[in-house]
């Protein structure tokens, strides 16, 4: 019997099955870039808000903490997005008939909640505590980056779960004592690699636990 392909066929099928795998292997990679990607993960876009409150401003300008506006921080899994009247506290003397603060005064008066965007979004399945983080000496900036100098807040880490892992599996790279928790410039007086070991037993920190699943997803 004739032979019916041609002996290249043989390559022309090895070829095509290789670049197949060769193409899905490369389309997998650049999903994956785009999800780390900017245009995915939003790192370092400034959000619309109603007011155009300003960290920059408000910390390093006037040098108030976190807390005064962030109260519920130390004690609840939620930072807390600051009531009217917080603002009132000040503005009611300061800036009192600008109009870029007509709202907060709407709000003020109606008592009705400013609708602010919520800059640092997690889903839904997963689990964050802020208390835990800031009492076992997480610092602000180690999620939130360096609040102080934004005018207007943006996301400043990518927040996708092998960030957060990253620091799960080492958490003596980024913990710090927990009175500097709060400051923006603190920078370690002797190497990180000397402190942070010894903070994290002092601390409690059980690194085994932290990469369990329950953790976060709960």
């Amino acid at each position: 019997m004739a032979q019916i392909f041609h002996p290249s066929t043989n390559t022309l099928s090895k070829l095509s099955i290789f670049g197949g795998l060769f193409f899905v292997a490369g389309l997998v990679l650049a999903l994956a870039a785009i999800d780390r990607s900017l245009y995915s993960t939003q790192v370092g876009v400034a959000r619309n808000q109603p007011v155009p409150f300003s960290h920059k401003h408000h910390v390093d300008g006037i040098g108030i903490d976190c807390r005064y506006c962030h109260s519920s921080v130390e004690v609840s899994p939620f930072a807390g997005i600051p009531a009217t009247n917080i603002c009132m506290n000040c503005h009611t003397q300061i800036w009192a008939d600008s109009p870029m603060l007509d709202p907060v005064r709407e709000s003020f008066r109606t008592g009705r909640t400013l609708r602010w965007t919520r800059v640092h979004n997690l889903p839904d399945f997963v689990y964050f505590d802020h208390s835990i983080h800031v009492n076992k000496g997480i610092g602000c900036v180690t999620c939130h980056g360096r609040v102080d100098q934004m005018p207007l807040m943006w996301q400043d880490r990518s927040l996708q779960m092998e960030w957060c892992l990253e620091c799960h599996r080492h958490p003596e790279r980024y913990i710090r004592p927990r009175e500097y928790v709060y400051a923006m410039d603190w920078s370690p007086p002797i190497p990180q690699e000397e402190f942070g070991p010894k903070l994290v037993r002092e601390y409690g920190i059980r690194v085994v636990q932290l990469t369990d699943c329950s953790v976060c997803h709960r």
